[in-house]
């Protein structure tokens, strides 16, 4: 099976030790995945804010440099939902017959990290262990798009030295949704804050989630309300090895 990895943008451009941790942590488990250099943004942030013509070169660029994959494994239930379902909306719109037909051969093969893992590769123990309380906040596209229900807490559950605590009003959105957050600037702040008043609640050392853009807009406000909990993306967490004796 072929493998690419999405990286996508925000973590090619803040992120990218989210996008090693994915190479580490499929290698571990055979998958020999290829990162194709030719890729660019998925074009989620044009579809969202409305500008579905514009979006079209995007999809060009996603569906030349996904060609021939079986699988296209994205560290983000937010551009994994775009493209999935947007592609199509965007290509159908286009008139482009090609770019419709390379669009329904990439679409239904973009997978978020997790339903890779449990679905395609049939696990939830990889071999992680990382010995620190943690809660899990299931972000919006992931949640509600793409339905990856419990396989993010299924994988959790089996790392080792990981305790896992419930995040009060879980799937309330945390406020960021893109655009939105500087659009709507004082609901996008007063959303985070309740979202980041609940992670305190928890106890927790460190809040994990699927996406990096909601844990770059909670975890600021966490460090701003110094709040000594710190943001790891789920992807880290999968791939660390840490022992307790090191964790100290």
């Amino acid at each position: 099976m072929r493998v690419a990895l999405q990286v996508t943008c925000i973590n090619d451009a803040l992120f990218p030790e989210t996008g090693k941790a994915m190479v580490t942590l499929l290698r571990r488990l055979g998958v020999d995945v290829e990162f194709p250099t030719q890729q660019t943004c998925c074009g989620q942030p044009m579809v969202n804010t409305g500008y579905l013509d514009e979006a079209v070169p995007a999809l060009r660029s996603f569906v030349a440099a996904f060609s021939g994959y079986d699988a296209i494994v994205t560290p983000s239930g937010s551009c994994a939902g775009s493209a999935r379902h947007q592609h199509q909306i965007v290509a159908r719109r286009s008139g482009d017959a090609r770019l419709i037909a390379a669009v329904e051969q990439t679409a239904p093969r973009v997978f978020e990290l997790t339903e890779f893992l449990v679905d395609q590769l049939g696990v939830t123990d990889v071999g992680a262990s990382f010995p620190h309380t943690v809660t899990y906040h299931p972000t919006c596209h992931s949640l509600r798009m793409l339905g990856v229900g419990d396989r993010p807490r299924l994988l959790l559950e089996q790392v080792r030295g990981l305790r896992l605590v419930d995040l009060p009003a879980a799937e309330e959105c945390c406020g960021f949704g893109g655009t939105f957050a500087m659009k709507n600037a004082d609901t996008s702040i007063a959303m985070g804050s309740d979202k980041a008043r609940h992670v305190r609640e928890t106890g927790a050392e460190i809040l994990v989630a699927g996406d990096n853009s909601c844990l770059l807009h909670v975890g600021g406000l966490l460090s701003r309300q110094r709040a000594g909990v710190r943001t790891m993306h789920l992807a880290e967490v999968l791939a660390a090895t840490e022992s307790a004796a090191v964790s100290r």
